[in-house]
């Protein structure tokens, strides 16, 4: 477990939706630092807060937050992306993207604060996942997030010996702008962070962040035509 008093925090996608509300939350706990990312530059006035550019598809620039960041303890791997459409007829391009961000992203940031996380004490690293992790229908954004979420399980693994925790998140509607055309229940962002955090603390390796989460992953051991789901629009 892995208090966030005092500790330095990376937030990517940190600038809105979740990652804003998860910059919200770890500065409410004390956190001393919280480098928070966007996809250009922008501006925060908060002392504690230090803005940053990051496109999670360049290595290099993921190299450039490392070094940016080089006292980070935890890591919430937040950016990702939602382009919908069909795996078969889809855009090939939107497909590529959509891994590139919502898979290579994550994996480029975890290779890259593996070792920082490893001299400054282990820390934690936090991805986030879907309930469409579980679920067909949701094209290739649900197939990134089963990817992700395979991801995070190996690296848990690879991790365990520097102490990094390794924490994986699945969520639901999140009431943000990446689904704000979407009609279905949807979870306040903050409500989202702080079980996050109440997660990281509490040295969790998994967070159900809300019932459809706890619902769906008690059905994977029955019949798999019944993990789809009709995305509402």
């Amino acid at each position: 477990m892995v208090a966030i008093q005092g500790k330095a925090v990376v937030v990517t996608g940190g600038r809105r939706g979740l990652g804003a509300a998860l910059v919200d939350e770890v500065l409410a706990r004390g956190a001393a630092k919280v480098y928070s990312t966007g996809r250009s530059a922008f501006s925060d006035d908060r002392p504690a807060v230090v803005p940053h550019a990051l496109d999670v598809r360049s290595a290099e620039s993921v190299a450039a937050l490392a070094r940016t960041a080089a006292d980070a303890e935890i890591v919430f791997n937040n950016a990702g992306i939602l382009l919908p459409g069909p795996l078969l007829t889809g855009d090939f391009g939107d497909i590529t993207e959509t891994f590139d961000i919502n898979v290579f992203g994550p994996l480029r940031v975890a290779r890259a604060f593996a070792p920082i996380l490893a001299a400054n004490g282990g820390g934690a690293l936090v991805n986030m996942h879907s309930v469409l992790s579980w679920l067909g229908g949701a094209g290739a954004y649900g197939a990134s997030k089963a990817a992700i979420w395979s991801a995070t399980n190996s690296l848990r693994s690879e991790l365990a010996a520097q102490g990094t925790q390794v924490l994986g998140v699945h969520a639901g509607f999140i009431d943000t702008d990446m689904v704000s055309s979407m009609a279905a229940d949807k979870t306040s962002p903050a409500e989202v962070a702080r079980r996050i955090v109440d997660g990281v603390e509490d040295g969790a390796l998994e967070v159900l962040a809300d019932d459809i989460s706890v619902g769906v992953k008690a059905a994977l051991s029955g019949p798999v035509e019944k993990l789809f789901v009709a995305l509402p629009v």
